[in-house]
This record gives structure tokens, sequence and C-alpha cells, in this order.
């Protein structure tokens, strides 16, 4: 790593890239022979959420099934808030980016004629999920992309740094502060560049059961709203409603694609639940399941999977990954219910972006779970993620492409945060509870009113970096889950359970600190007139 540092350029031509996830790497593919560095905080193949996806990528390739049918589900999910010309361009870029996948050499199942193999998963009105393995799919389409990228000269890549902060002037990037990911207190790094593109992931790893890797702690996010970038719909997390509960953090996952395969849900009493709260049962949309397991588990029952009549003895070769999860805590999928549990899984908000992924900041882009397109509204399709990221990936690349990118300047010494502290555990831990018991499936107005002041003096005060820019991001959560007033696809309010107006959120980094004011002047206003009483 110090050599690493010790080479890195402080004023730089190429395109920067920060993440090594699928956006990262499919953006960075997309723009050669133009000079890229791309940034990842983990080794490559590491640390990246679209690593570990286990549902594949929704396509619609099969016969009888069009974009048209796949943008109509996509919007019937979203509850309300999905921008439905981007949700139908996002469609027709399917078959394209899949093409290109396989390209790079990505091994897509088969059906017995040659052709692109289709599963079904929940919501979808058609089979048209594309797998690798049954539930392969993120880790052979990140190997396949680590491969492709190391053969490409114009990409160079720095593992190990972490972008703590933006760098700005006049409304445009100038560059990014970066400091090694393994020693906190070491000095950071200067980047000057004039197109920073952020492909960061989400935010998983601010609740205390996620599905996600530790790096998805929504620093991204953070960082581009500290620099003053409008952030869309941050309420809206999505909980993945099979989480396999075997003391593991993260959680692993139970993918989608078993309840398409007939799987059920349980409670510990062997009674299905799911049916008498929505009539695709197991294949609700995943807010509906989600809300379903943890009403189940507060009410002590408790959630179970159960494919031992669907799959049985074929649910190792059916589903390698979850089967591994699962012999690794001591249980048989094949011959026992799998417990469960709802666990953030990923976030429908993020930086707010145009048809070609630019952000508010001139020079900046977002692709992948860190933006917002409008593509998902307030809740999520399976398996659309991915898609969405290859899709912007490829528009962030040629928009970049069409553009003169002006030299960066030389950057002066003065740093953002020169010193910096180890994260305190124990304050990231009741952050993470904080997020789940108060920001999590089922919200109200005292819980969110206390996270809300919570984060902000966090955000406040805290000694470290990183441990800020998760409170940045937990105040822009909970401060626009605080001001909806309605229940509405993932975010759903107890205490206003119905919908009201269909609007999505645009807000920045000053309108949630204006929030958390707001609710620290109301104890001392009642406190003042309790006097004058």
């Amino acid at each position: 790593m110090p050599n690493t540092i010790h080479n890195l350029t402080r004023t730089t031509d190429d395109v920067v890239i920060v993440g090594g996830g699928l956006a990262g790497l499919f953006c960075a593919l997309k723009l050669a022979p133009r000079p890229v560095t791309l940034i990842s905080a983990a080794p490559l193949g590491q640390g990246a959420s679209s690593a570990w996806a286990q549902g594949g990528i929704a396509a619609a390739v099969g016969e009888g099934d069009s974009p048209e049918a796949h943008a109509a589900d996509t919007v019937a999910v979203g509850a309300g808030l999905v921008d439905e010309a981007i949700a139908l361009g996002i469609a027709r870029e399917a078959a394209p980016r899949i093409h290109d996948l396989l390209s790079y050499g990505v091994p897509f199942d088969r059906d017995l004629e040659g052709r692109l193999a289709v599963g079904r998963e929940a919501a979808h009105s058609a089979r048209r999920i594309v797998h690798v393995r049954g539930d392969m799919a993120g880790a052979a389409i990140i190997a396949a992309l680590s491969e492709a990228m190391r053969r490409t000269p114009s990409i160079r890549l720095i593992e190990g740094l972490v972008a703590e902060a933006l760098l700005t002037e006049d409304g445009a990037v100038t560059g990014l502060q970066l400091r090694d990911a393994s020693h906190a207190t070491v000095r950071p790094v200067i980047i000057a560049s004039r197109a920073v593109v952020l492909a960061t992931g989400g935010i998983g790893h601010l609740y205390a059961v996620t599905t996600n890797p530790l790096e998805a702690s929504g620093s991204g996010l953070a960082i581009a709203a500290r620099a003053g970038a409008v952030i869309a719909d941050p309420e809206f997390v999505q909980f993945h409603p099979t989480a396999i509960m075997a003391g593991r953090d993260p959680a692993p996952l139970a993918t989608e694609a078993l309840r398409g395969e007939g799987a059920v849900l349980i409670n510990g009493k062997g009674e299905r639940f799911m049916a008498a709260r929505h009539p695709l049962a197991e294949l609700a949309p995943r807010d509906i399941v989600a809300r379903g397991v943890f009403a189940e588990i507060a009410a002590s029952r408790g959630a179970f999977l159960d494919a031992r009549e669907a799959l049985g003895t074929r649910f190792a070769d059916k589903f390698p990954t979850v089967h591994a999860s699962c012999i690794a805590a001591g249980l048989d999928p094949a011959t026992k219910a799998i417990p469960i549990a709802p666990a953030a899984h990923y976030h429908m908000g993020g930086i707010a972006v145009d048809t070609r992924g630019r952000t508010s900041i001139d020079g900046l882009w977002a692709g992948g779970e860190v933006s917002s397109t409008g593509a998902h509204g307030a809740n999520r399709l399976a398996s659309n993620s991915l898609l969405e990221a290859v899709v912007y990936a490829a528009r962030i690349a040629e928009d970049i492409a069409g553009r003169a990118i002006p030299s960066p300047a030389w950057l002066p010494e003065a740093l953002v945060t020169p010193r910096n502290g180890a994260i305190d555990k124990r304050a990231e831990t009741s952050l993470r509870a904080m997020m789940s018991a108060h920001v999590g499936v089922i919200r109200d107005s005292d819980g969110l009113a206390r996270a809300v002041q919570h984060f902000a003096a966090l955000e406040r005060d805290a000694g470290s970096v990183a441990l800020r820019n998760m409170a940045t991001t937990a105040l822009l959560v909970a401060a626009s889950a605080f001001t909806r007033h309605e229940s509405r696809g993932a975010h759903f309010r107890s205490d206003h359970p119905v919908e009201a107006i269909a609007k999505r959120t645009m807000t920045t980094l000053a309108t949630a600190r204006e929030v958390a004011e707001g609710l620290a002047e109301q104890p001392a206003r009642r406190t003042a007139q309790a006097m004058i009483a």
C-alpha cells in the first residue's frame, strides 16, 4: 500500500472512478481506450454488493417477453414513484448490455438449445432473469469483468484507498481526498481530476442486520452530499425478506429465486402466512413480504423459508451458494426449514442523476446503487439493480467520451480533514442499532425523531471521517423518512399507514440538518411554554 500511495500522482487527466463493483468496472471498460484510474477500497472482487448478487439480471430476452412488459412490472412495483420513461429506456437497453457482458466472458446459463436460460422472480410477469449457475451471477460477472479490466492497459487500478471527501470549486469537481483504507490515521492524499464517477455502492452496513458487505456504508453518498449534491429518495431502503439468521455479519442471503422455484414461507408452527397478506403470497413485492416476515418475528412465532418440498435433494445443485451458507451454519436446507429475518439489502435512494448519470455537481457522475435514477421508485423490482448499473455505466462512459474535460488544476496542499481518528466501534454499533430499530422495516414519528437528533449530533462531533460519513448518510435517510408522512413502498410509517401524494424526495444535507435543528428546538419551546404557563 505505501508504494501505491507514493506512486499516486496528484494531478491526472484520467477519468477517476471510485468503486470496484459492477458499475465501476463496466464504466471503466466502456471508456477504454481513454485513460481511467479506478479506485477500490477493497481488493478487486471483494467489498462490492454486486459480487454477492444471487438473483441475476432482469432482461426481456425470453420468447414472448418485451421491454414494455418489463417496464410495466417495474412501474407496478415502484408504488407510484417510478419514472416510466426511465424504466422503459433501461428495459430497452437490457439486451445490448447482456451482449456486452457475454463479450467480456460472463458465462450466463443457457438452455438445451443454446439460448439464454431465464428464470422468474417476485413481481415479474414473465421469466426474464438471466442467471449464472442458479445463484452465482454476481460473483461470475465481477470475476469476468475484473479479468477483462486487467487485460485493458488504459485502466490503472489502485486498491486499498477510500474516498473520504469530494473536492469542488465553483460548483464543479476538482478532485478527491483519499486515505489508506486500513490505516485511518495516516496522512491522506489528494488526486486532482475534473471528471469523477462515483460507483461506491449502497448503505446496508448502516443497519445492524444487512446482506451487504462492510464497504456498503454510504460513504459515496455522504461525500457527494457534503459537497452539496442533490440527494433523491434517501428514505426508501429495501429490506430483503429472507436473510439467513446464522449469527453472521453480514447475514447470508437466501435468494428470492428460491421462492420463484416454489419455496414457501412458514412460521414456527409450520403455517404459511403470506397468502393472507397478498394474492401473490411468497412472490409479492419485497416490501410486503418483508413486513410479513417482520410481523411473524415480532409476534414471537418466528419465520422460516421452507424449500424441502420444492427442492429437497436438488437444493445443492440448484442453489450452491445458499446451500453452502446453510451448511456452514449447521443446517441442511434439504431437510430443514431455514430461519430468516428481513435485512437491509438495497437503497432505492441515492445521489440524484439525470438520464446520462450526471449529478447536480459539474464533472461528477454517479452510477449503480449510490445513484438514484428514478427507475426503482419506492420499491425495487427484483434483479433490476444489476441491469440499471450496467445501463447507466454505459451511458456515463458515452457521456464522458463526448465531452471535453478540462485539465485539472494543481491542487493546494490544504486537506479537508488532515487528521483522522480510528472509528469508535461502540458509536458505530449504536448507529447501526438505531437505524434498525427506528429507520427500519416499520417506522414512526417518535423513533425517527430520536434517530435524526442522534445522527445529527454524531455527524457534528465524530472524530473519525468514516463514522462522520456514516452519520451523514444515516441523517439523510432518517430526516427524509421523518418528513414523509405516509407509507409507500419500502417506507412504512405505522403512524401514517396509507399513501398520500406520489412525489419523489429531492433534498440536500443542509435540509436534513435543518430538520434536526427543528427537532432540537421543539423541547426547548415546550419547556419555555411550560414555564410561562
